[in-house]
């Protein structure tokens, strides 16, 4: 497996550079703890050095479906498969890197394998933390409001699935 490089499939809409991306996550056994305390995600270390941690990302290529560029971008950067659910929203911001502007779509991708070996491994760190620890080393703010849309989402489903229950 080698990471795909260059730009010449990047997908553009109205000047936007466009990129997707993964909150990997995975559930811990929740007996007696409520969603937050059983939620990991999967962060990763930046390529720039001390510029903290980010959850798995990169463009969008014109020879790829939305989920397959989310998916590739996590199994490069993170070394993970998993399911790919429904979009957790659409960001605009600017590349902290040299200021041009990107539209970024985020993903939850429920994790069901991690390999030990994938294409950025000598350069990344990935680490499985908490929500509140995601928000505290995460660098973008537009990943902290995609984590807190994931959180919600997964609460929302897991209070339906108590109510079912009754």
């Amino acid at each position: 497996m080698v990471a795909r490089s260059g730009r010449q499939l990047q997908r553009y809409n109205k000047g936007h550079r466009q990129i997707v991306g993964c909150i990997p996550y995975r559930i811990k056994s929740n007996k007696g703890k409520n969603l937050e305390e059983a939620l990991e995600v999967l962060v990763i270390s930046s390529q720039r050095k001390d510029k903290g941690m980010l959850f798995p990302k990169g463009g969008w290529e014109s020879d790829e479906s939305i989920k397959e560029a989310a998916l590739r971008e996590s199994m490069e950067e993170a070394g993970v498969f998993g399911t790919i659910e429904h979009v957790l929203g659409t960001w605009h911001f600017k590349s902290k890197s040299n200021g041009s502007l990107h539209e970024g779509y985020m993903f939850p991708l429920l994790v069901k394998e991690q390999l030990d070996f994938w294409p950025e491994k000598d350069i990344r760190q990935r680490v499985w933390v908490s929500v509140p620890k995601a928000k505290e080393v995460c660098q973008h703010s537009w990943m902290k409001e995609a984590l807190d849309v994931l959180v919600k989402r997964l609460e929302s489903s897991a209070t339906n699935m108590d109510d079912e229950s009754i």
